[in-house]
């Protein structure tokens, strides 16, 4: 019998019987190894523990420990999931999109025609078939077929016809089957269904089908997968905790912002508590960067079509653009996507010196981006958003400099809201995307390097991920986990030599010429209005710190007409100091009224008797605690004023 030459990851060789299989191999090495071997790479290409090899090469195991391994283990629970909706009768006839596994879980698209669609309520009965499935312990086995093999076999599966259909030719197509259940698959399972024992389905969505809004709209059934029952839980809780949390629920209950067909996909609309909140948000960053020697500016929304052009918006993002505007005369105005090139038409205004360097302008700049409707997610992903907007124009020698004293005043904002989870990121480009990025080798090393000196010189921890730059230079993003278990950006800091030279900026030097060219640096300190409010909702979850939340007291009278008058009086007088307080005048009994207080998340709550009226005091309780005091209402007012003042951060002397 001929045979085969396996290359461990150790260098170590040692051949085998042509159509071994990756479990003898284990069982070769240790009894213990293949009882915790999920999978088998031979050539970089998956190989199930249960299929024969018949060619040399590289060959690695993949164990349960793996990370690679949590992946398999979830990529094999969707196909899993799908087995057991097409054994229950009302999805028998179901299509099937894809299922991947996911950084926090795994998911199916799927569609049923005119049939039933899976709802939660169907997760009980889809869960006990996939675990009679998992009881069955039935083995994965894969096999390699022709196109046309492939053709008959998917015929009616529209969706696995069309994956097929798209491959290039030549291409190897392999199967998955485990029972009567086949799948389209290159490989990575687990050898049988009985390796899946905890698993639990989680949700279910809308999603276009390979995310392309011209495609039908398929049903994303969510799911995830451990190897232990105490992961599983454990996840289960967080996910629990995340959905308190998330920012779309806790502003329905609070009344902060609503979305509406009816207004427009991705256009939030702000109520008032929502809006005193951004209020809040505007006013502390403006008061902040006006402190810190920007100047601030109003710029319109529309600029003319070329303004983009010569930015090179056009050519790198035209997909999330606007369509432009044919204003009839030759004039094309496009809703702007980015606020840097009307920042720099600020800059044009007039000469600059280098006396006038740096030169910080900011603005509170709304802009425009498309974006597909099933991307859209509240405040978090929208159509229109309001960006905490700032450039700085320097000469290169200010560079470094002025980078940190930006980062400096970044990490100030970030400890008055009481943001600490949060890291690094240095974002490169990638030397091999030149169409995404600009071509110029010397510009990209000498920024990059920039850069990664400036964040050593600080001793700040990073990390590095090329392909993450913007089109125009590299850049410092500040990474923070939302609440439901993802990351985004929060705040960046851009490096640009580019759009300096597209737009010709110049400024005099102290040699008296007029031809030197300065640096631009991008910044977001707080990102845009939406996407930070949405963070600090979720990161608060909605108790908001008195400085913040929309209603900072909420007054209840005992008795309306007996103590109405005095609750009125301490309600003018906290307004007099810049407090936002409200007297409820409803007639409803006083537990009621303090425990929507409490619903409510509103940081104090006075209650004013007989007592309180005749000595001139409050009854306070703060929100979250069952205790109460008794103050003077001018101690109150202090109280909160300090309260407001320093953040809501505790008391220092306290």
């Amino acid at each position: 019998m001929a045979e085969i030459t396996l290359t461990f990851p150790d260098g170590a060789k040692k051949s085998f019987n042509e159509g071994v299989k990756p479990i003898e191999v284990a069982e070769s090495i240790a009894k213990s190894l293949a009882k915790k071997s999920v999978s088998a790479k031979l050539n970089g290409a998956y190989v199930g523990m249960n299929d024969a090899m018949n060619e040399s090469g590289d060959f690695a195991l993949i164990t349960k420990s793996d990370e690679e391994g949590l992946k398999i283990l979830r990529h094999s629970t969707a196909h899993l999931l799908a087995q057991a909706l097409r054994r229950l009768p009302k999805f028998e006839k179901m299509h099937f999109g894809v299922g991947p596994a996911i950084e926090n879980g795994f998911y199916y698209d799927t569609d049923n025609g005119a049939g039933n669609q899976v709802s939660v309520d169907d997760f009980p009965e889809i869960e006990a078939m996939m675990k009679k499935i998992v009881k069955e312990d039935l083995p994965i086995l894969s096999h390699e077929i022709s196109k046309d093999e492939a053709l008959d076999m998917f015929q009616d599966d529209p969706y696995k016809v069309e994956l097929i259909n798209d491959l290039p030719a030549g291409e190897k197509i392999t199967v998955a089957v485990q029972g009567e259940h086949v799948e389209l698959d290159r490989g990575g399972l687990v050898p049988s269904t009985g390796w899946i024992k905890h698993f639990k389905l989680v949700s279910v969505a809308g999603s276009y089908w390979r995310g392309d809004s011209d495609k039908a709209v398929m049903q994303r059934i969510y799911g995830t997968a451990f190897w232990n029952a105490e992961d599983l839980e454990e996840d289960l809780k967080r996910r629990a905790e995340a959905k308190e949390r998330d920012h779309r629920n806790i502003g329905r209950d609070l009344d902060l912002f609503f979305t509406s067909q009816k207004v427009g996909s991705g256009l939030p609309v702000w109520l008032p508590n929502g809006a005193t909140i951004r209020r809040q948000v505007e006013r502390y960053i403006v008061d902040k960067e006006l402190a810190n020697d920007y100047l601030h500016v109003y710029t319109p929304v529309l600029s003319n079509l070329n303004l983009y052009k010569t930015s090179g918006h056009w050519d790198h993002y035209r997909e999330d653009m606007f369509p432009p505007m044919d204003m009839g005369d030759g004039e094309f105005l496009e809703l702007r996507p980015m606020n840097c090139p009307s920042h720099i038409s600020v800059y044009q205004h007039k000469p600059r010196s280098y006396r006038d360097l740096p030169m910080r302008v900011a603005e509170l700049g709304m802009m425009h981006r498309y974006e597909k409707s099933g991307a859209l997610t509240g405040l978090s992903r929208v159509r229109e958003m309001t960006l905490n907007d700032g450039h700085t124009f320097v000469a290169q020698e200010q560079l470094e400099d002025e980078f940190k004293s930006i980062l400096a005043m970044m990490m100030e904002v970030y400890e008055d809201f009481n943001i600490t989870d949060y890291r690094f990121r240095l974002s490169y480009r990638d030397p091999e995307n030149t169409q995404k990025y600009f071509d110029d080798d010397e510009m990209w090393e000498k920024s990059q390097a920039q850069l990664k000196r400036a964040m050593d010189d600080m001793g700040l921890d990073y990390f590095e991920a090329p392909g993450e730059a913007a089109f125009y230079g590299p850049k410092l993003d500040v990474q923070t986990k939302t609440a439901l278990g993802g990351e985004e950006t929060l705040s960046t800091i851009q490096l640009d030599f580019l759009l300096p030279e597209r737009f010709n900026l110049t400024y005099v030097g102290e040699d008296g010429q007029d031809n030197h060219r300065p640096v631009m640096l991008h910044r977001g300190i707080v990102g845009t209005m939406e996407r930070f409010t949405a963070y600090l909702i979720e990161m608060y979850k909605g108790a908001f710190p008195t400085w913040l939340a929309p209603m900072q007291v909420q007054i209840i009278p005992v008795n309306v007409e007996a103590h109405g008058d005095y609750a009125k009086k301490i309600q003018k007088s906290l307004a007099k100091a810049g407090l936002r307080a409200n007297v409820d005048t409803r007639s409803a009994k006083m537990g009621y009224l303090i425990r929507d207080a409490q619903t409510k998340k509103i940081p104090y709550t006075l209650v004013l008797g007989d007592q309180e009226q005749d000595n001139g005091t409050v009854t306070v309780r703060r929100y979250g605690s069952q205790d109460t005091e008794s103050m003077s209402a001018a101690d109150f007012k202090q109280l909160v004023e300090k309260d407001v003042a320093r953040y809501s951060r505790p008391d220092e002397k306290a």
